[in-house]
């Protein structure tokens, strides 16, 4: 009991419970692991009461609730797992402290006194799947809230007002923020596709860093809407309940598999969360994550992949708003696993109507139809490092001495046989290597008479 307060955010996809999404739960392990390693804090911090604020419990858009419930129970058994299922005391007496403190500041606040005859209130999935992880045996007390459709400030304030009931009565209380990021980031999302959705998640990711309530209830409420959240409100309330500690924030995983964002964090003083694991957001060779810092065409094609290889369908590209990139060119779309290549295909003009369609296409085969490789597993989604290669025109030269290999790609052609190599690939030093490698990669003979071209790429991750 060495701290005053902890507060977590917590994702609540049923598929990340095994009994649940069986093996596809592997796709979000980071996120299992982040909350069970938040589980450990939890029993560090031996709350006598878990506050929880769900987006998916039964409330009002025009108030806020807390549940006065006696005893809760909830399973996962509408997601055809029952045996998934939590069975815990309710804390009637700080929810009844925290409307009253809510109300006393003028905010709209009501019970909810939805237990059926046997005397339990239903959790819902936003509160049992973040338990299974994070409480999975202890069954501390419980209040769950809900938040409205008000502003951002009453949101603070009804955090604030959580905090105060607490302090009032003397309860030691952590807060859960129920909630999932983005719905909208790939083709085929629960919500549909938005091509702007991941800013919101790389922001909210930014901001939880640093502690920046203030940040998250400022974003756009057109980029909100146009990412499709549910977990926007319980941030803001998780915000108000912090306000007056000294709370480091880390963000300890993010993840999106099947284009919602998923996003755990933890609130508490700075050496308490000393050991917790931390969420670095990728960059370079492995771009193209959704939420992470990567270019439009590395996210279009991490968004094809994932559809394609998910559901068998492609998406329709919407243009990319970047004037440096040409209508149509030729593309490469290169995957690698841990560093091994795992496809590569492209096109060295363009075959297609656009560059969104160019690499649609190439994207597909290098996943698909790389002879060299079998076809990229769900399983293998996760892992996958994605880079766009976007290809000028070539041009042809009169010897060797015109390449470079970490500036220029080279195509050798002999007759109707060519052979194409990117430039700046690990290993090929030489314009003798990397003219031999094409050679044989068009089946062209070593002591075959060939006419070289060379060409820059713009190289995207």
């Amino acid at each position: 009991m060495g701290f005053d307060f902890l507060g977590i955010v917590a994702p609540h996809p049923p598929i990340m419970v095994r009994a649940v999404g069986g093996d596809d739960a592997s796709a979000t392990k980071a996120s299992a692991v982040a909350l069970a390693a938040l589980g450990t804090l939890i029993d560090r911090f031996a709350p006598e009461t878990l506050v929880v604020v769900s987006p998916h419990a039964a409330g009002f858009w025009d108030a806020f609730t807390a549940a006065t419930s006696t005893r809760f129970r909830g399973d996962l058994r509408q997601f055809r797992a029952p045996g998934v299922s939590h069975d815990v005391p309710g804390d009637p007496e700080l929810a009844m402290a925290i409307l009253e403190e809510a109300s006393s500041t003028g905010l709209a606040a009501v019970a909810r006194e939805d237990a059926p005859g046997d005397g339990y209130a239903d959790l819902d999935h936003g509160v049992v799947v973040p338990l299974h992880f994070l409480d999975s045996h202890s069954a501390y007390p419980l209040v769950v809230t809900t938040f409205a459709g008000l502003s951002a400030e009453e949101h603070a304030a009804f955090g604030r007002a959580i905090t105060r009931a607490a302090v009032r009565l003397g309860r030691r209380v952590a807060f859960i923020a129920s909630g999932d990021m983005s719905h909208r980031l790939l083709p085929g999302a629960p919500a549909g596709f938005s091509p702007r959705a991941h800013l919101f998640d790389e922001r909210v990711v930014s901001l939880l860093a640093r502690g920046d309530f203030e940040g998250i209830a400022a974003i756009d409420e057109q980029l909100r809407e146009e990412a499709g959240e549910c977990g926007w409100r319980s941030l803001l309330v998780l915000g108000g309940y912090l306000e007056g500690y000294d709370a480091a924030g880390r963000v300890l995983a993010y993840e999106a598999p099947w284009g919602v964002g998923y996003l755990t964090a933890a609130f508490a003083p700075e050496a308490e969360l000393a050991g917790t694991p931390a969420y670095t957001p990728l960059s370079g060779a492995k771009g193209g994550m959704p939420g992470a810092d990567a270019s439009a065409t590395v996210r279009l094609a991490r968004a094809t992949i994932e559809a394609f290889v998910r559901t068998g369908t492609s998406p329709e590209p919407a243009p990319f708003d970047d004037p440096a990139l040409p209508a149509r060119a030729g593309s490469f779309v290169s995957l690698h696993t841990h560093g091994a290549l795992r496809g590569c295909i492209g096109t060295i003009a363009p075959t297609q109507a656009t560059l969104e369609a160019e690499i649609v296409h190439n994207a597909i085969q290098a996943a698909s139809r790389d002879p060299r490789f079998p076809p990229v597993r769900v399983e293998e989604l996760a892992e996958l490092e994605i880079t766009v290669d976007v290809l000028e025109a070539p041009e042809l030269v009169g010897s060797m001495q015109e390449l470079d290999p970490k500036v220029y790609g080279v195509i050798t052609t002999c007759g109707w046989r060519r052979g194409l190599l990117l430039p700046d690939l690990e290993g090929v030093d030489t314009c003798e290597e990397q003219v031999a490698i094409a050679m044989r990669k068009g089946g062209i003979r070593p002591d075959e008479a060939i006419s070289l071209e060379r060409f820059r790429v713009v190289r995207y991750a």
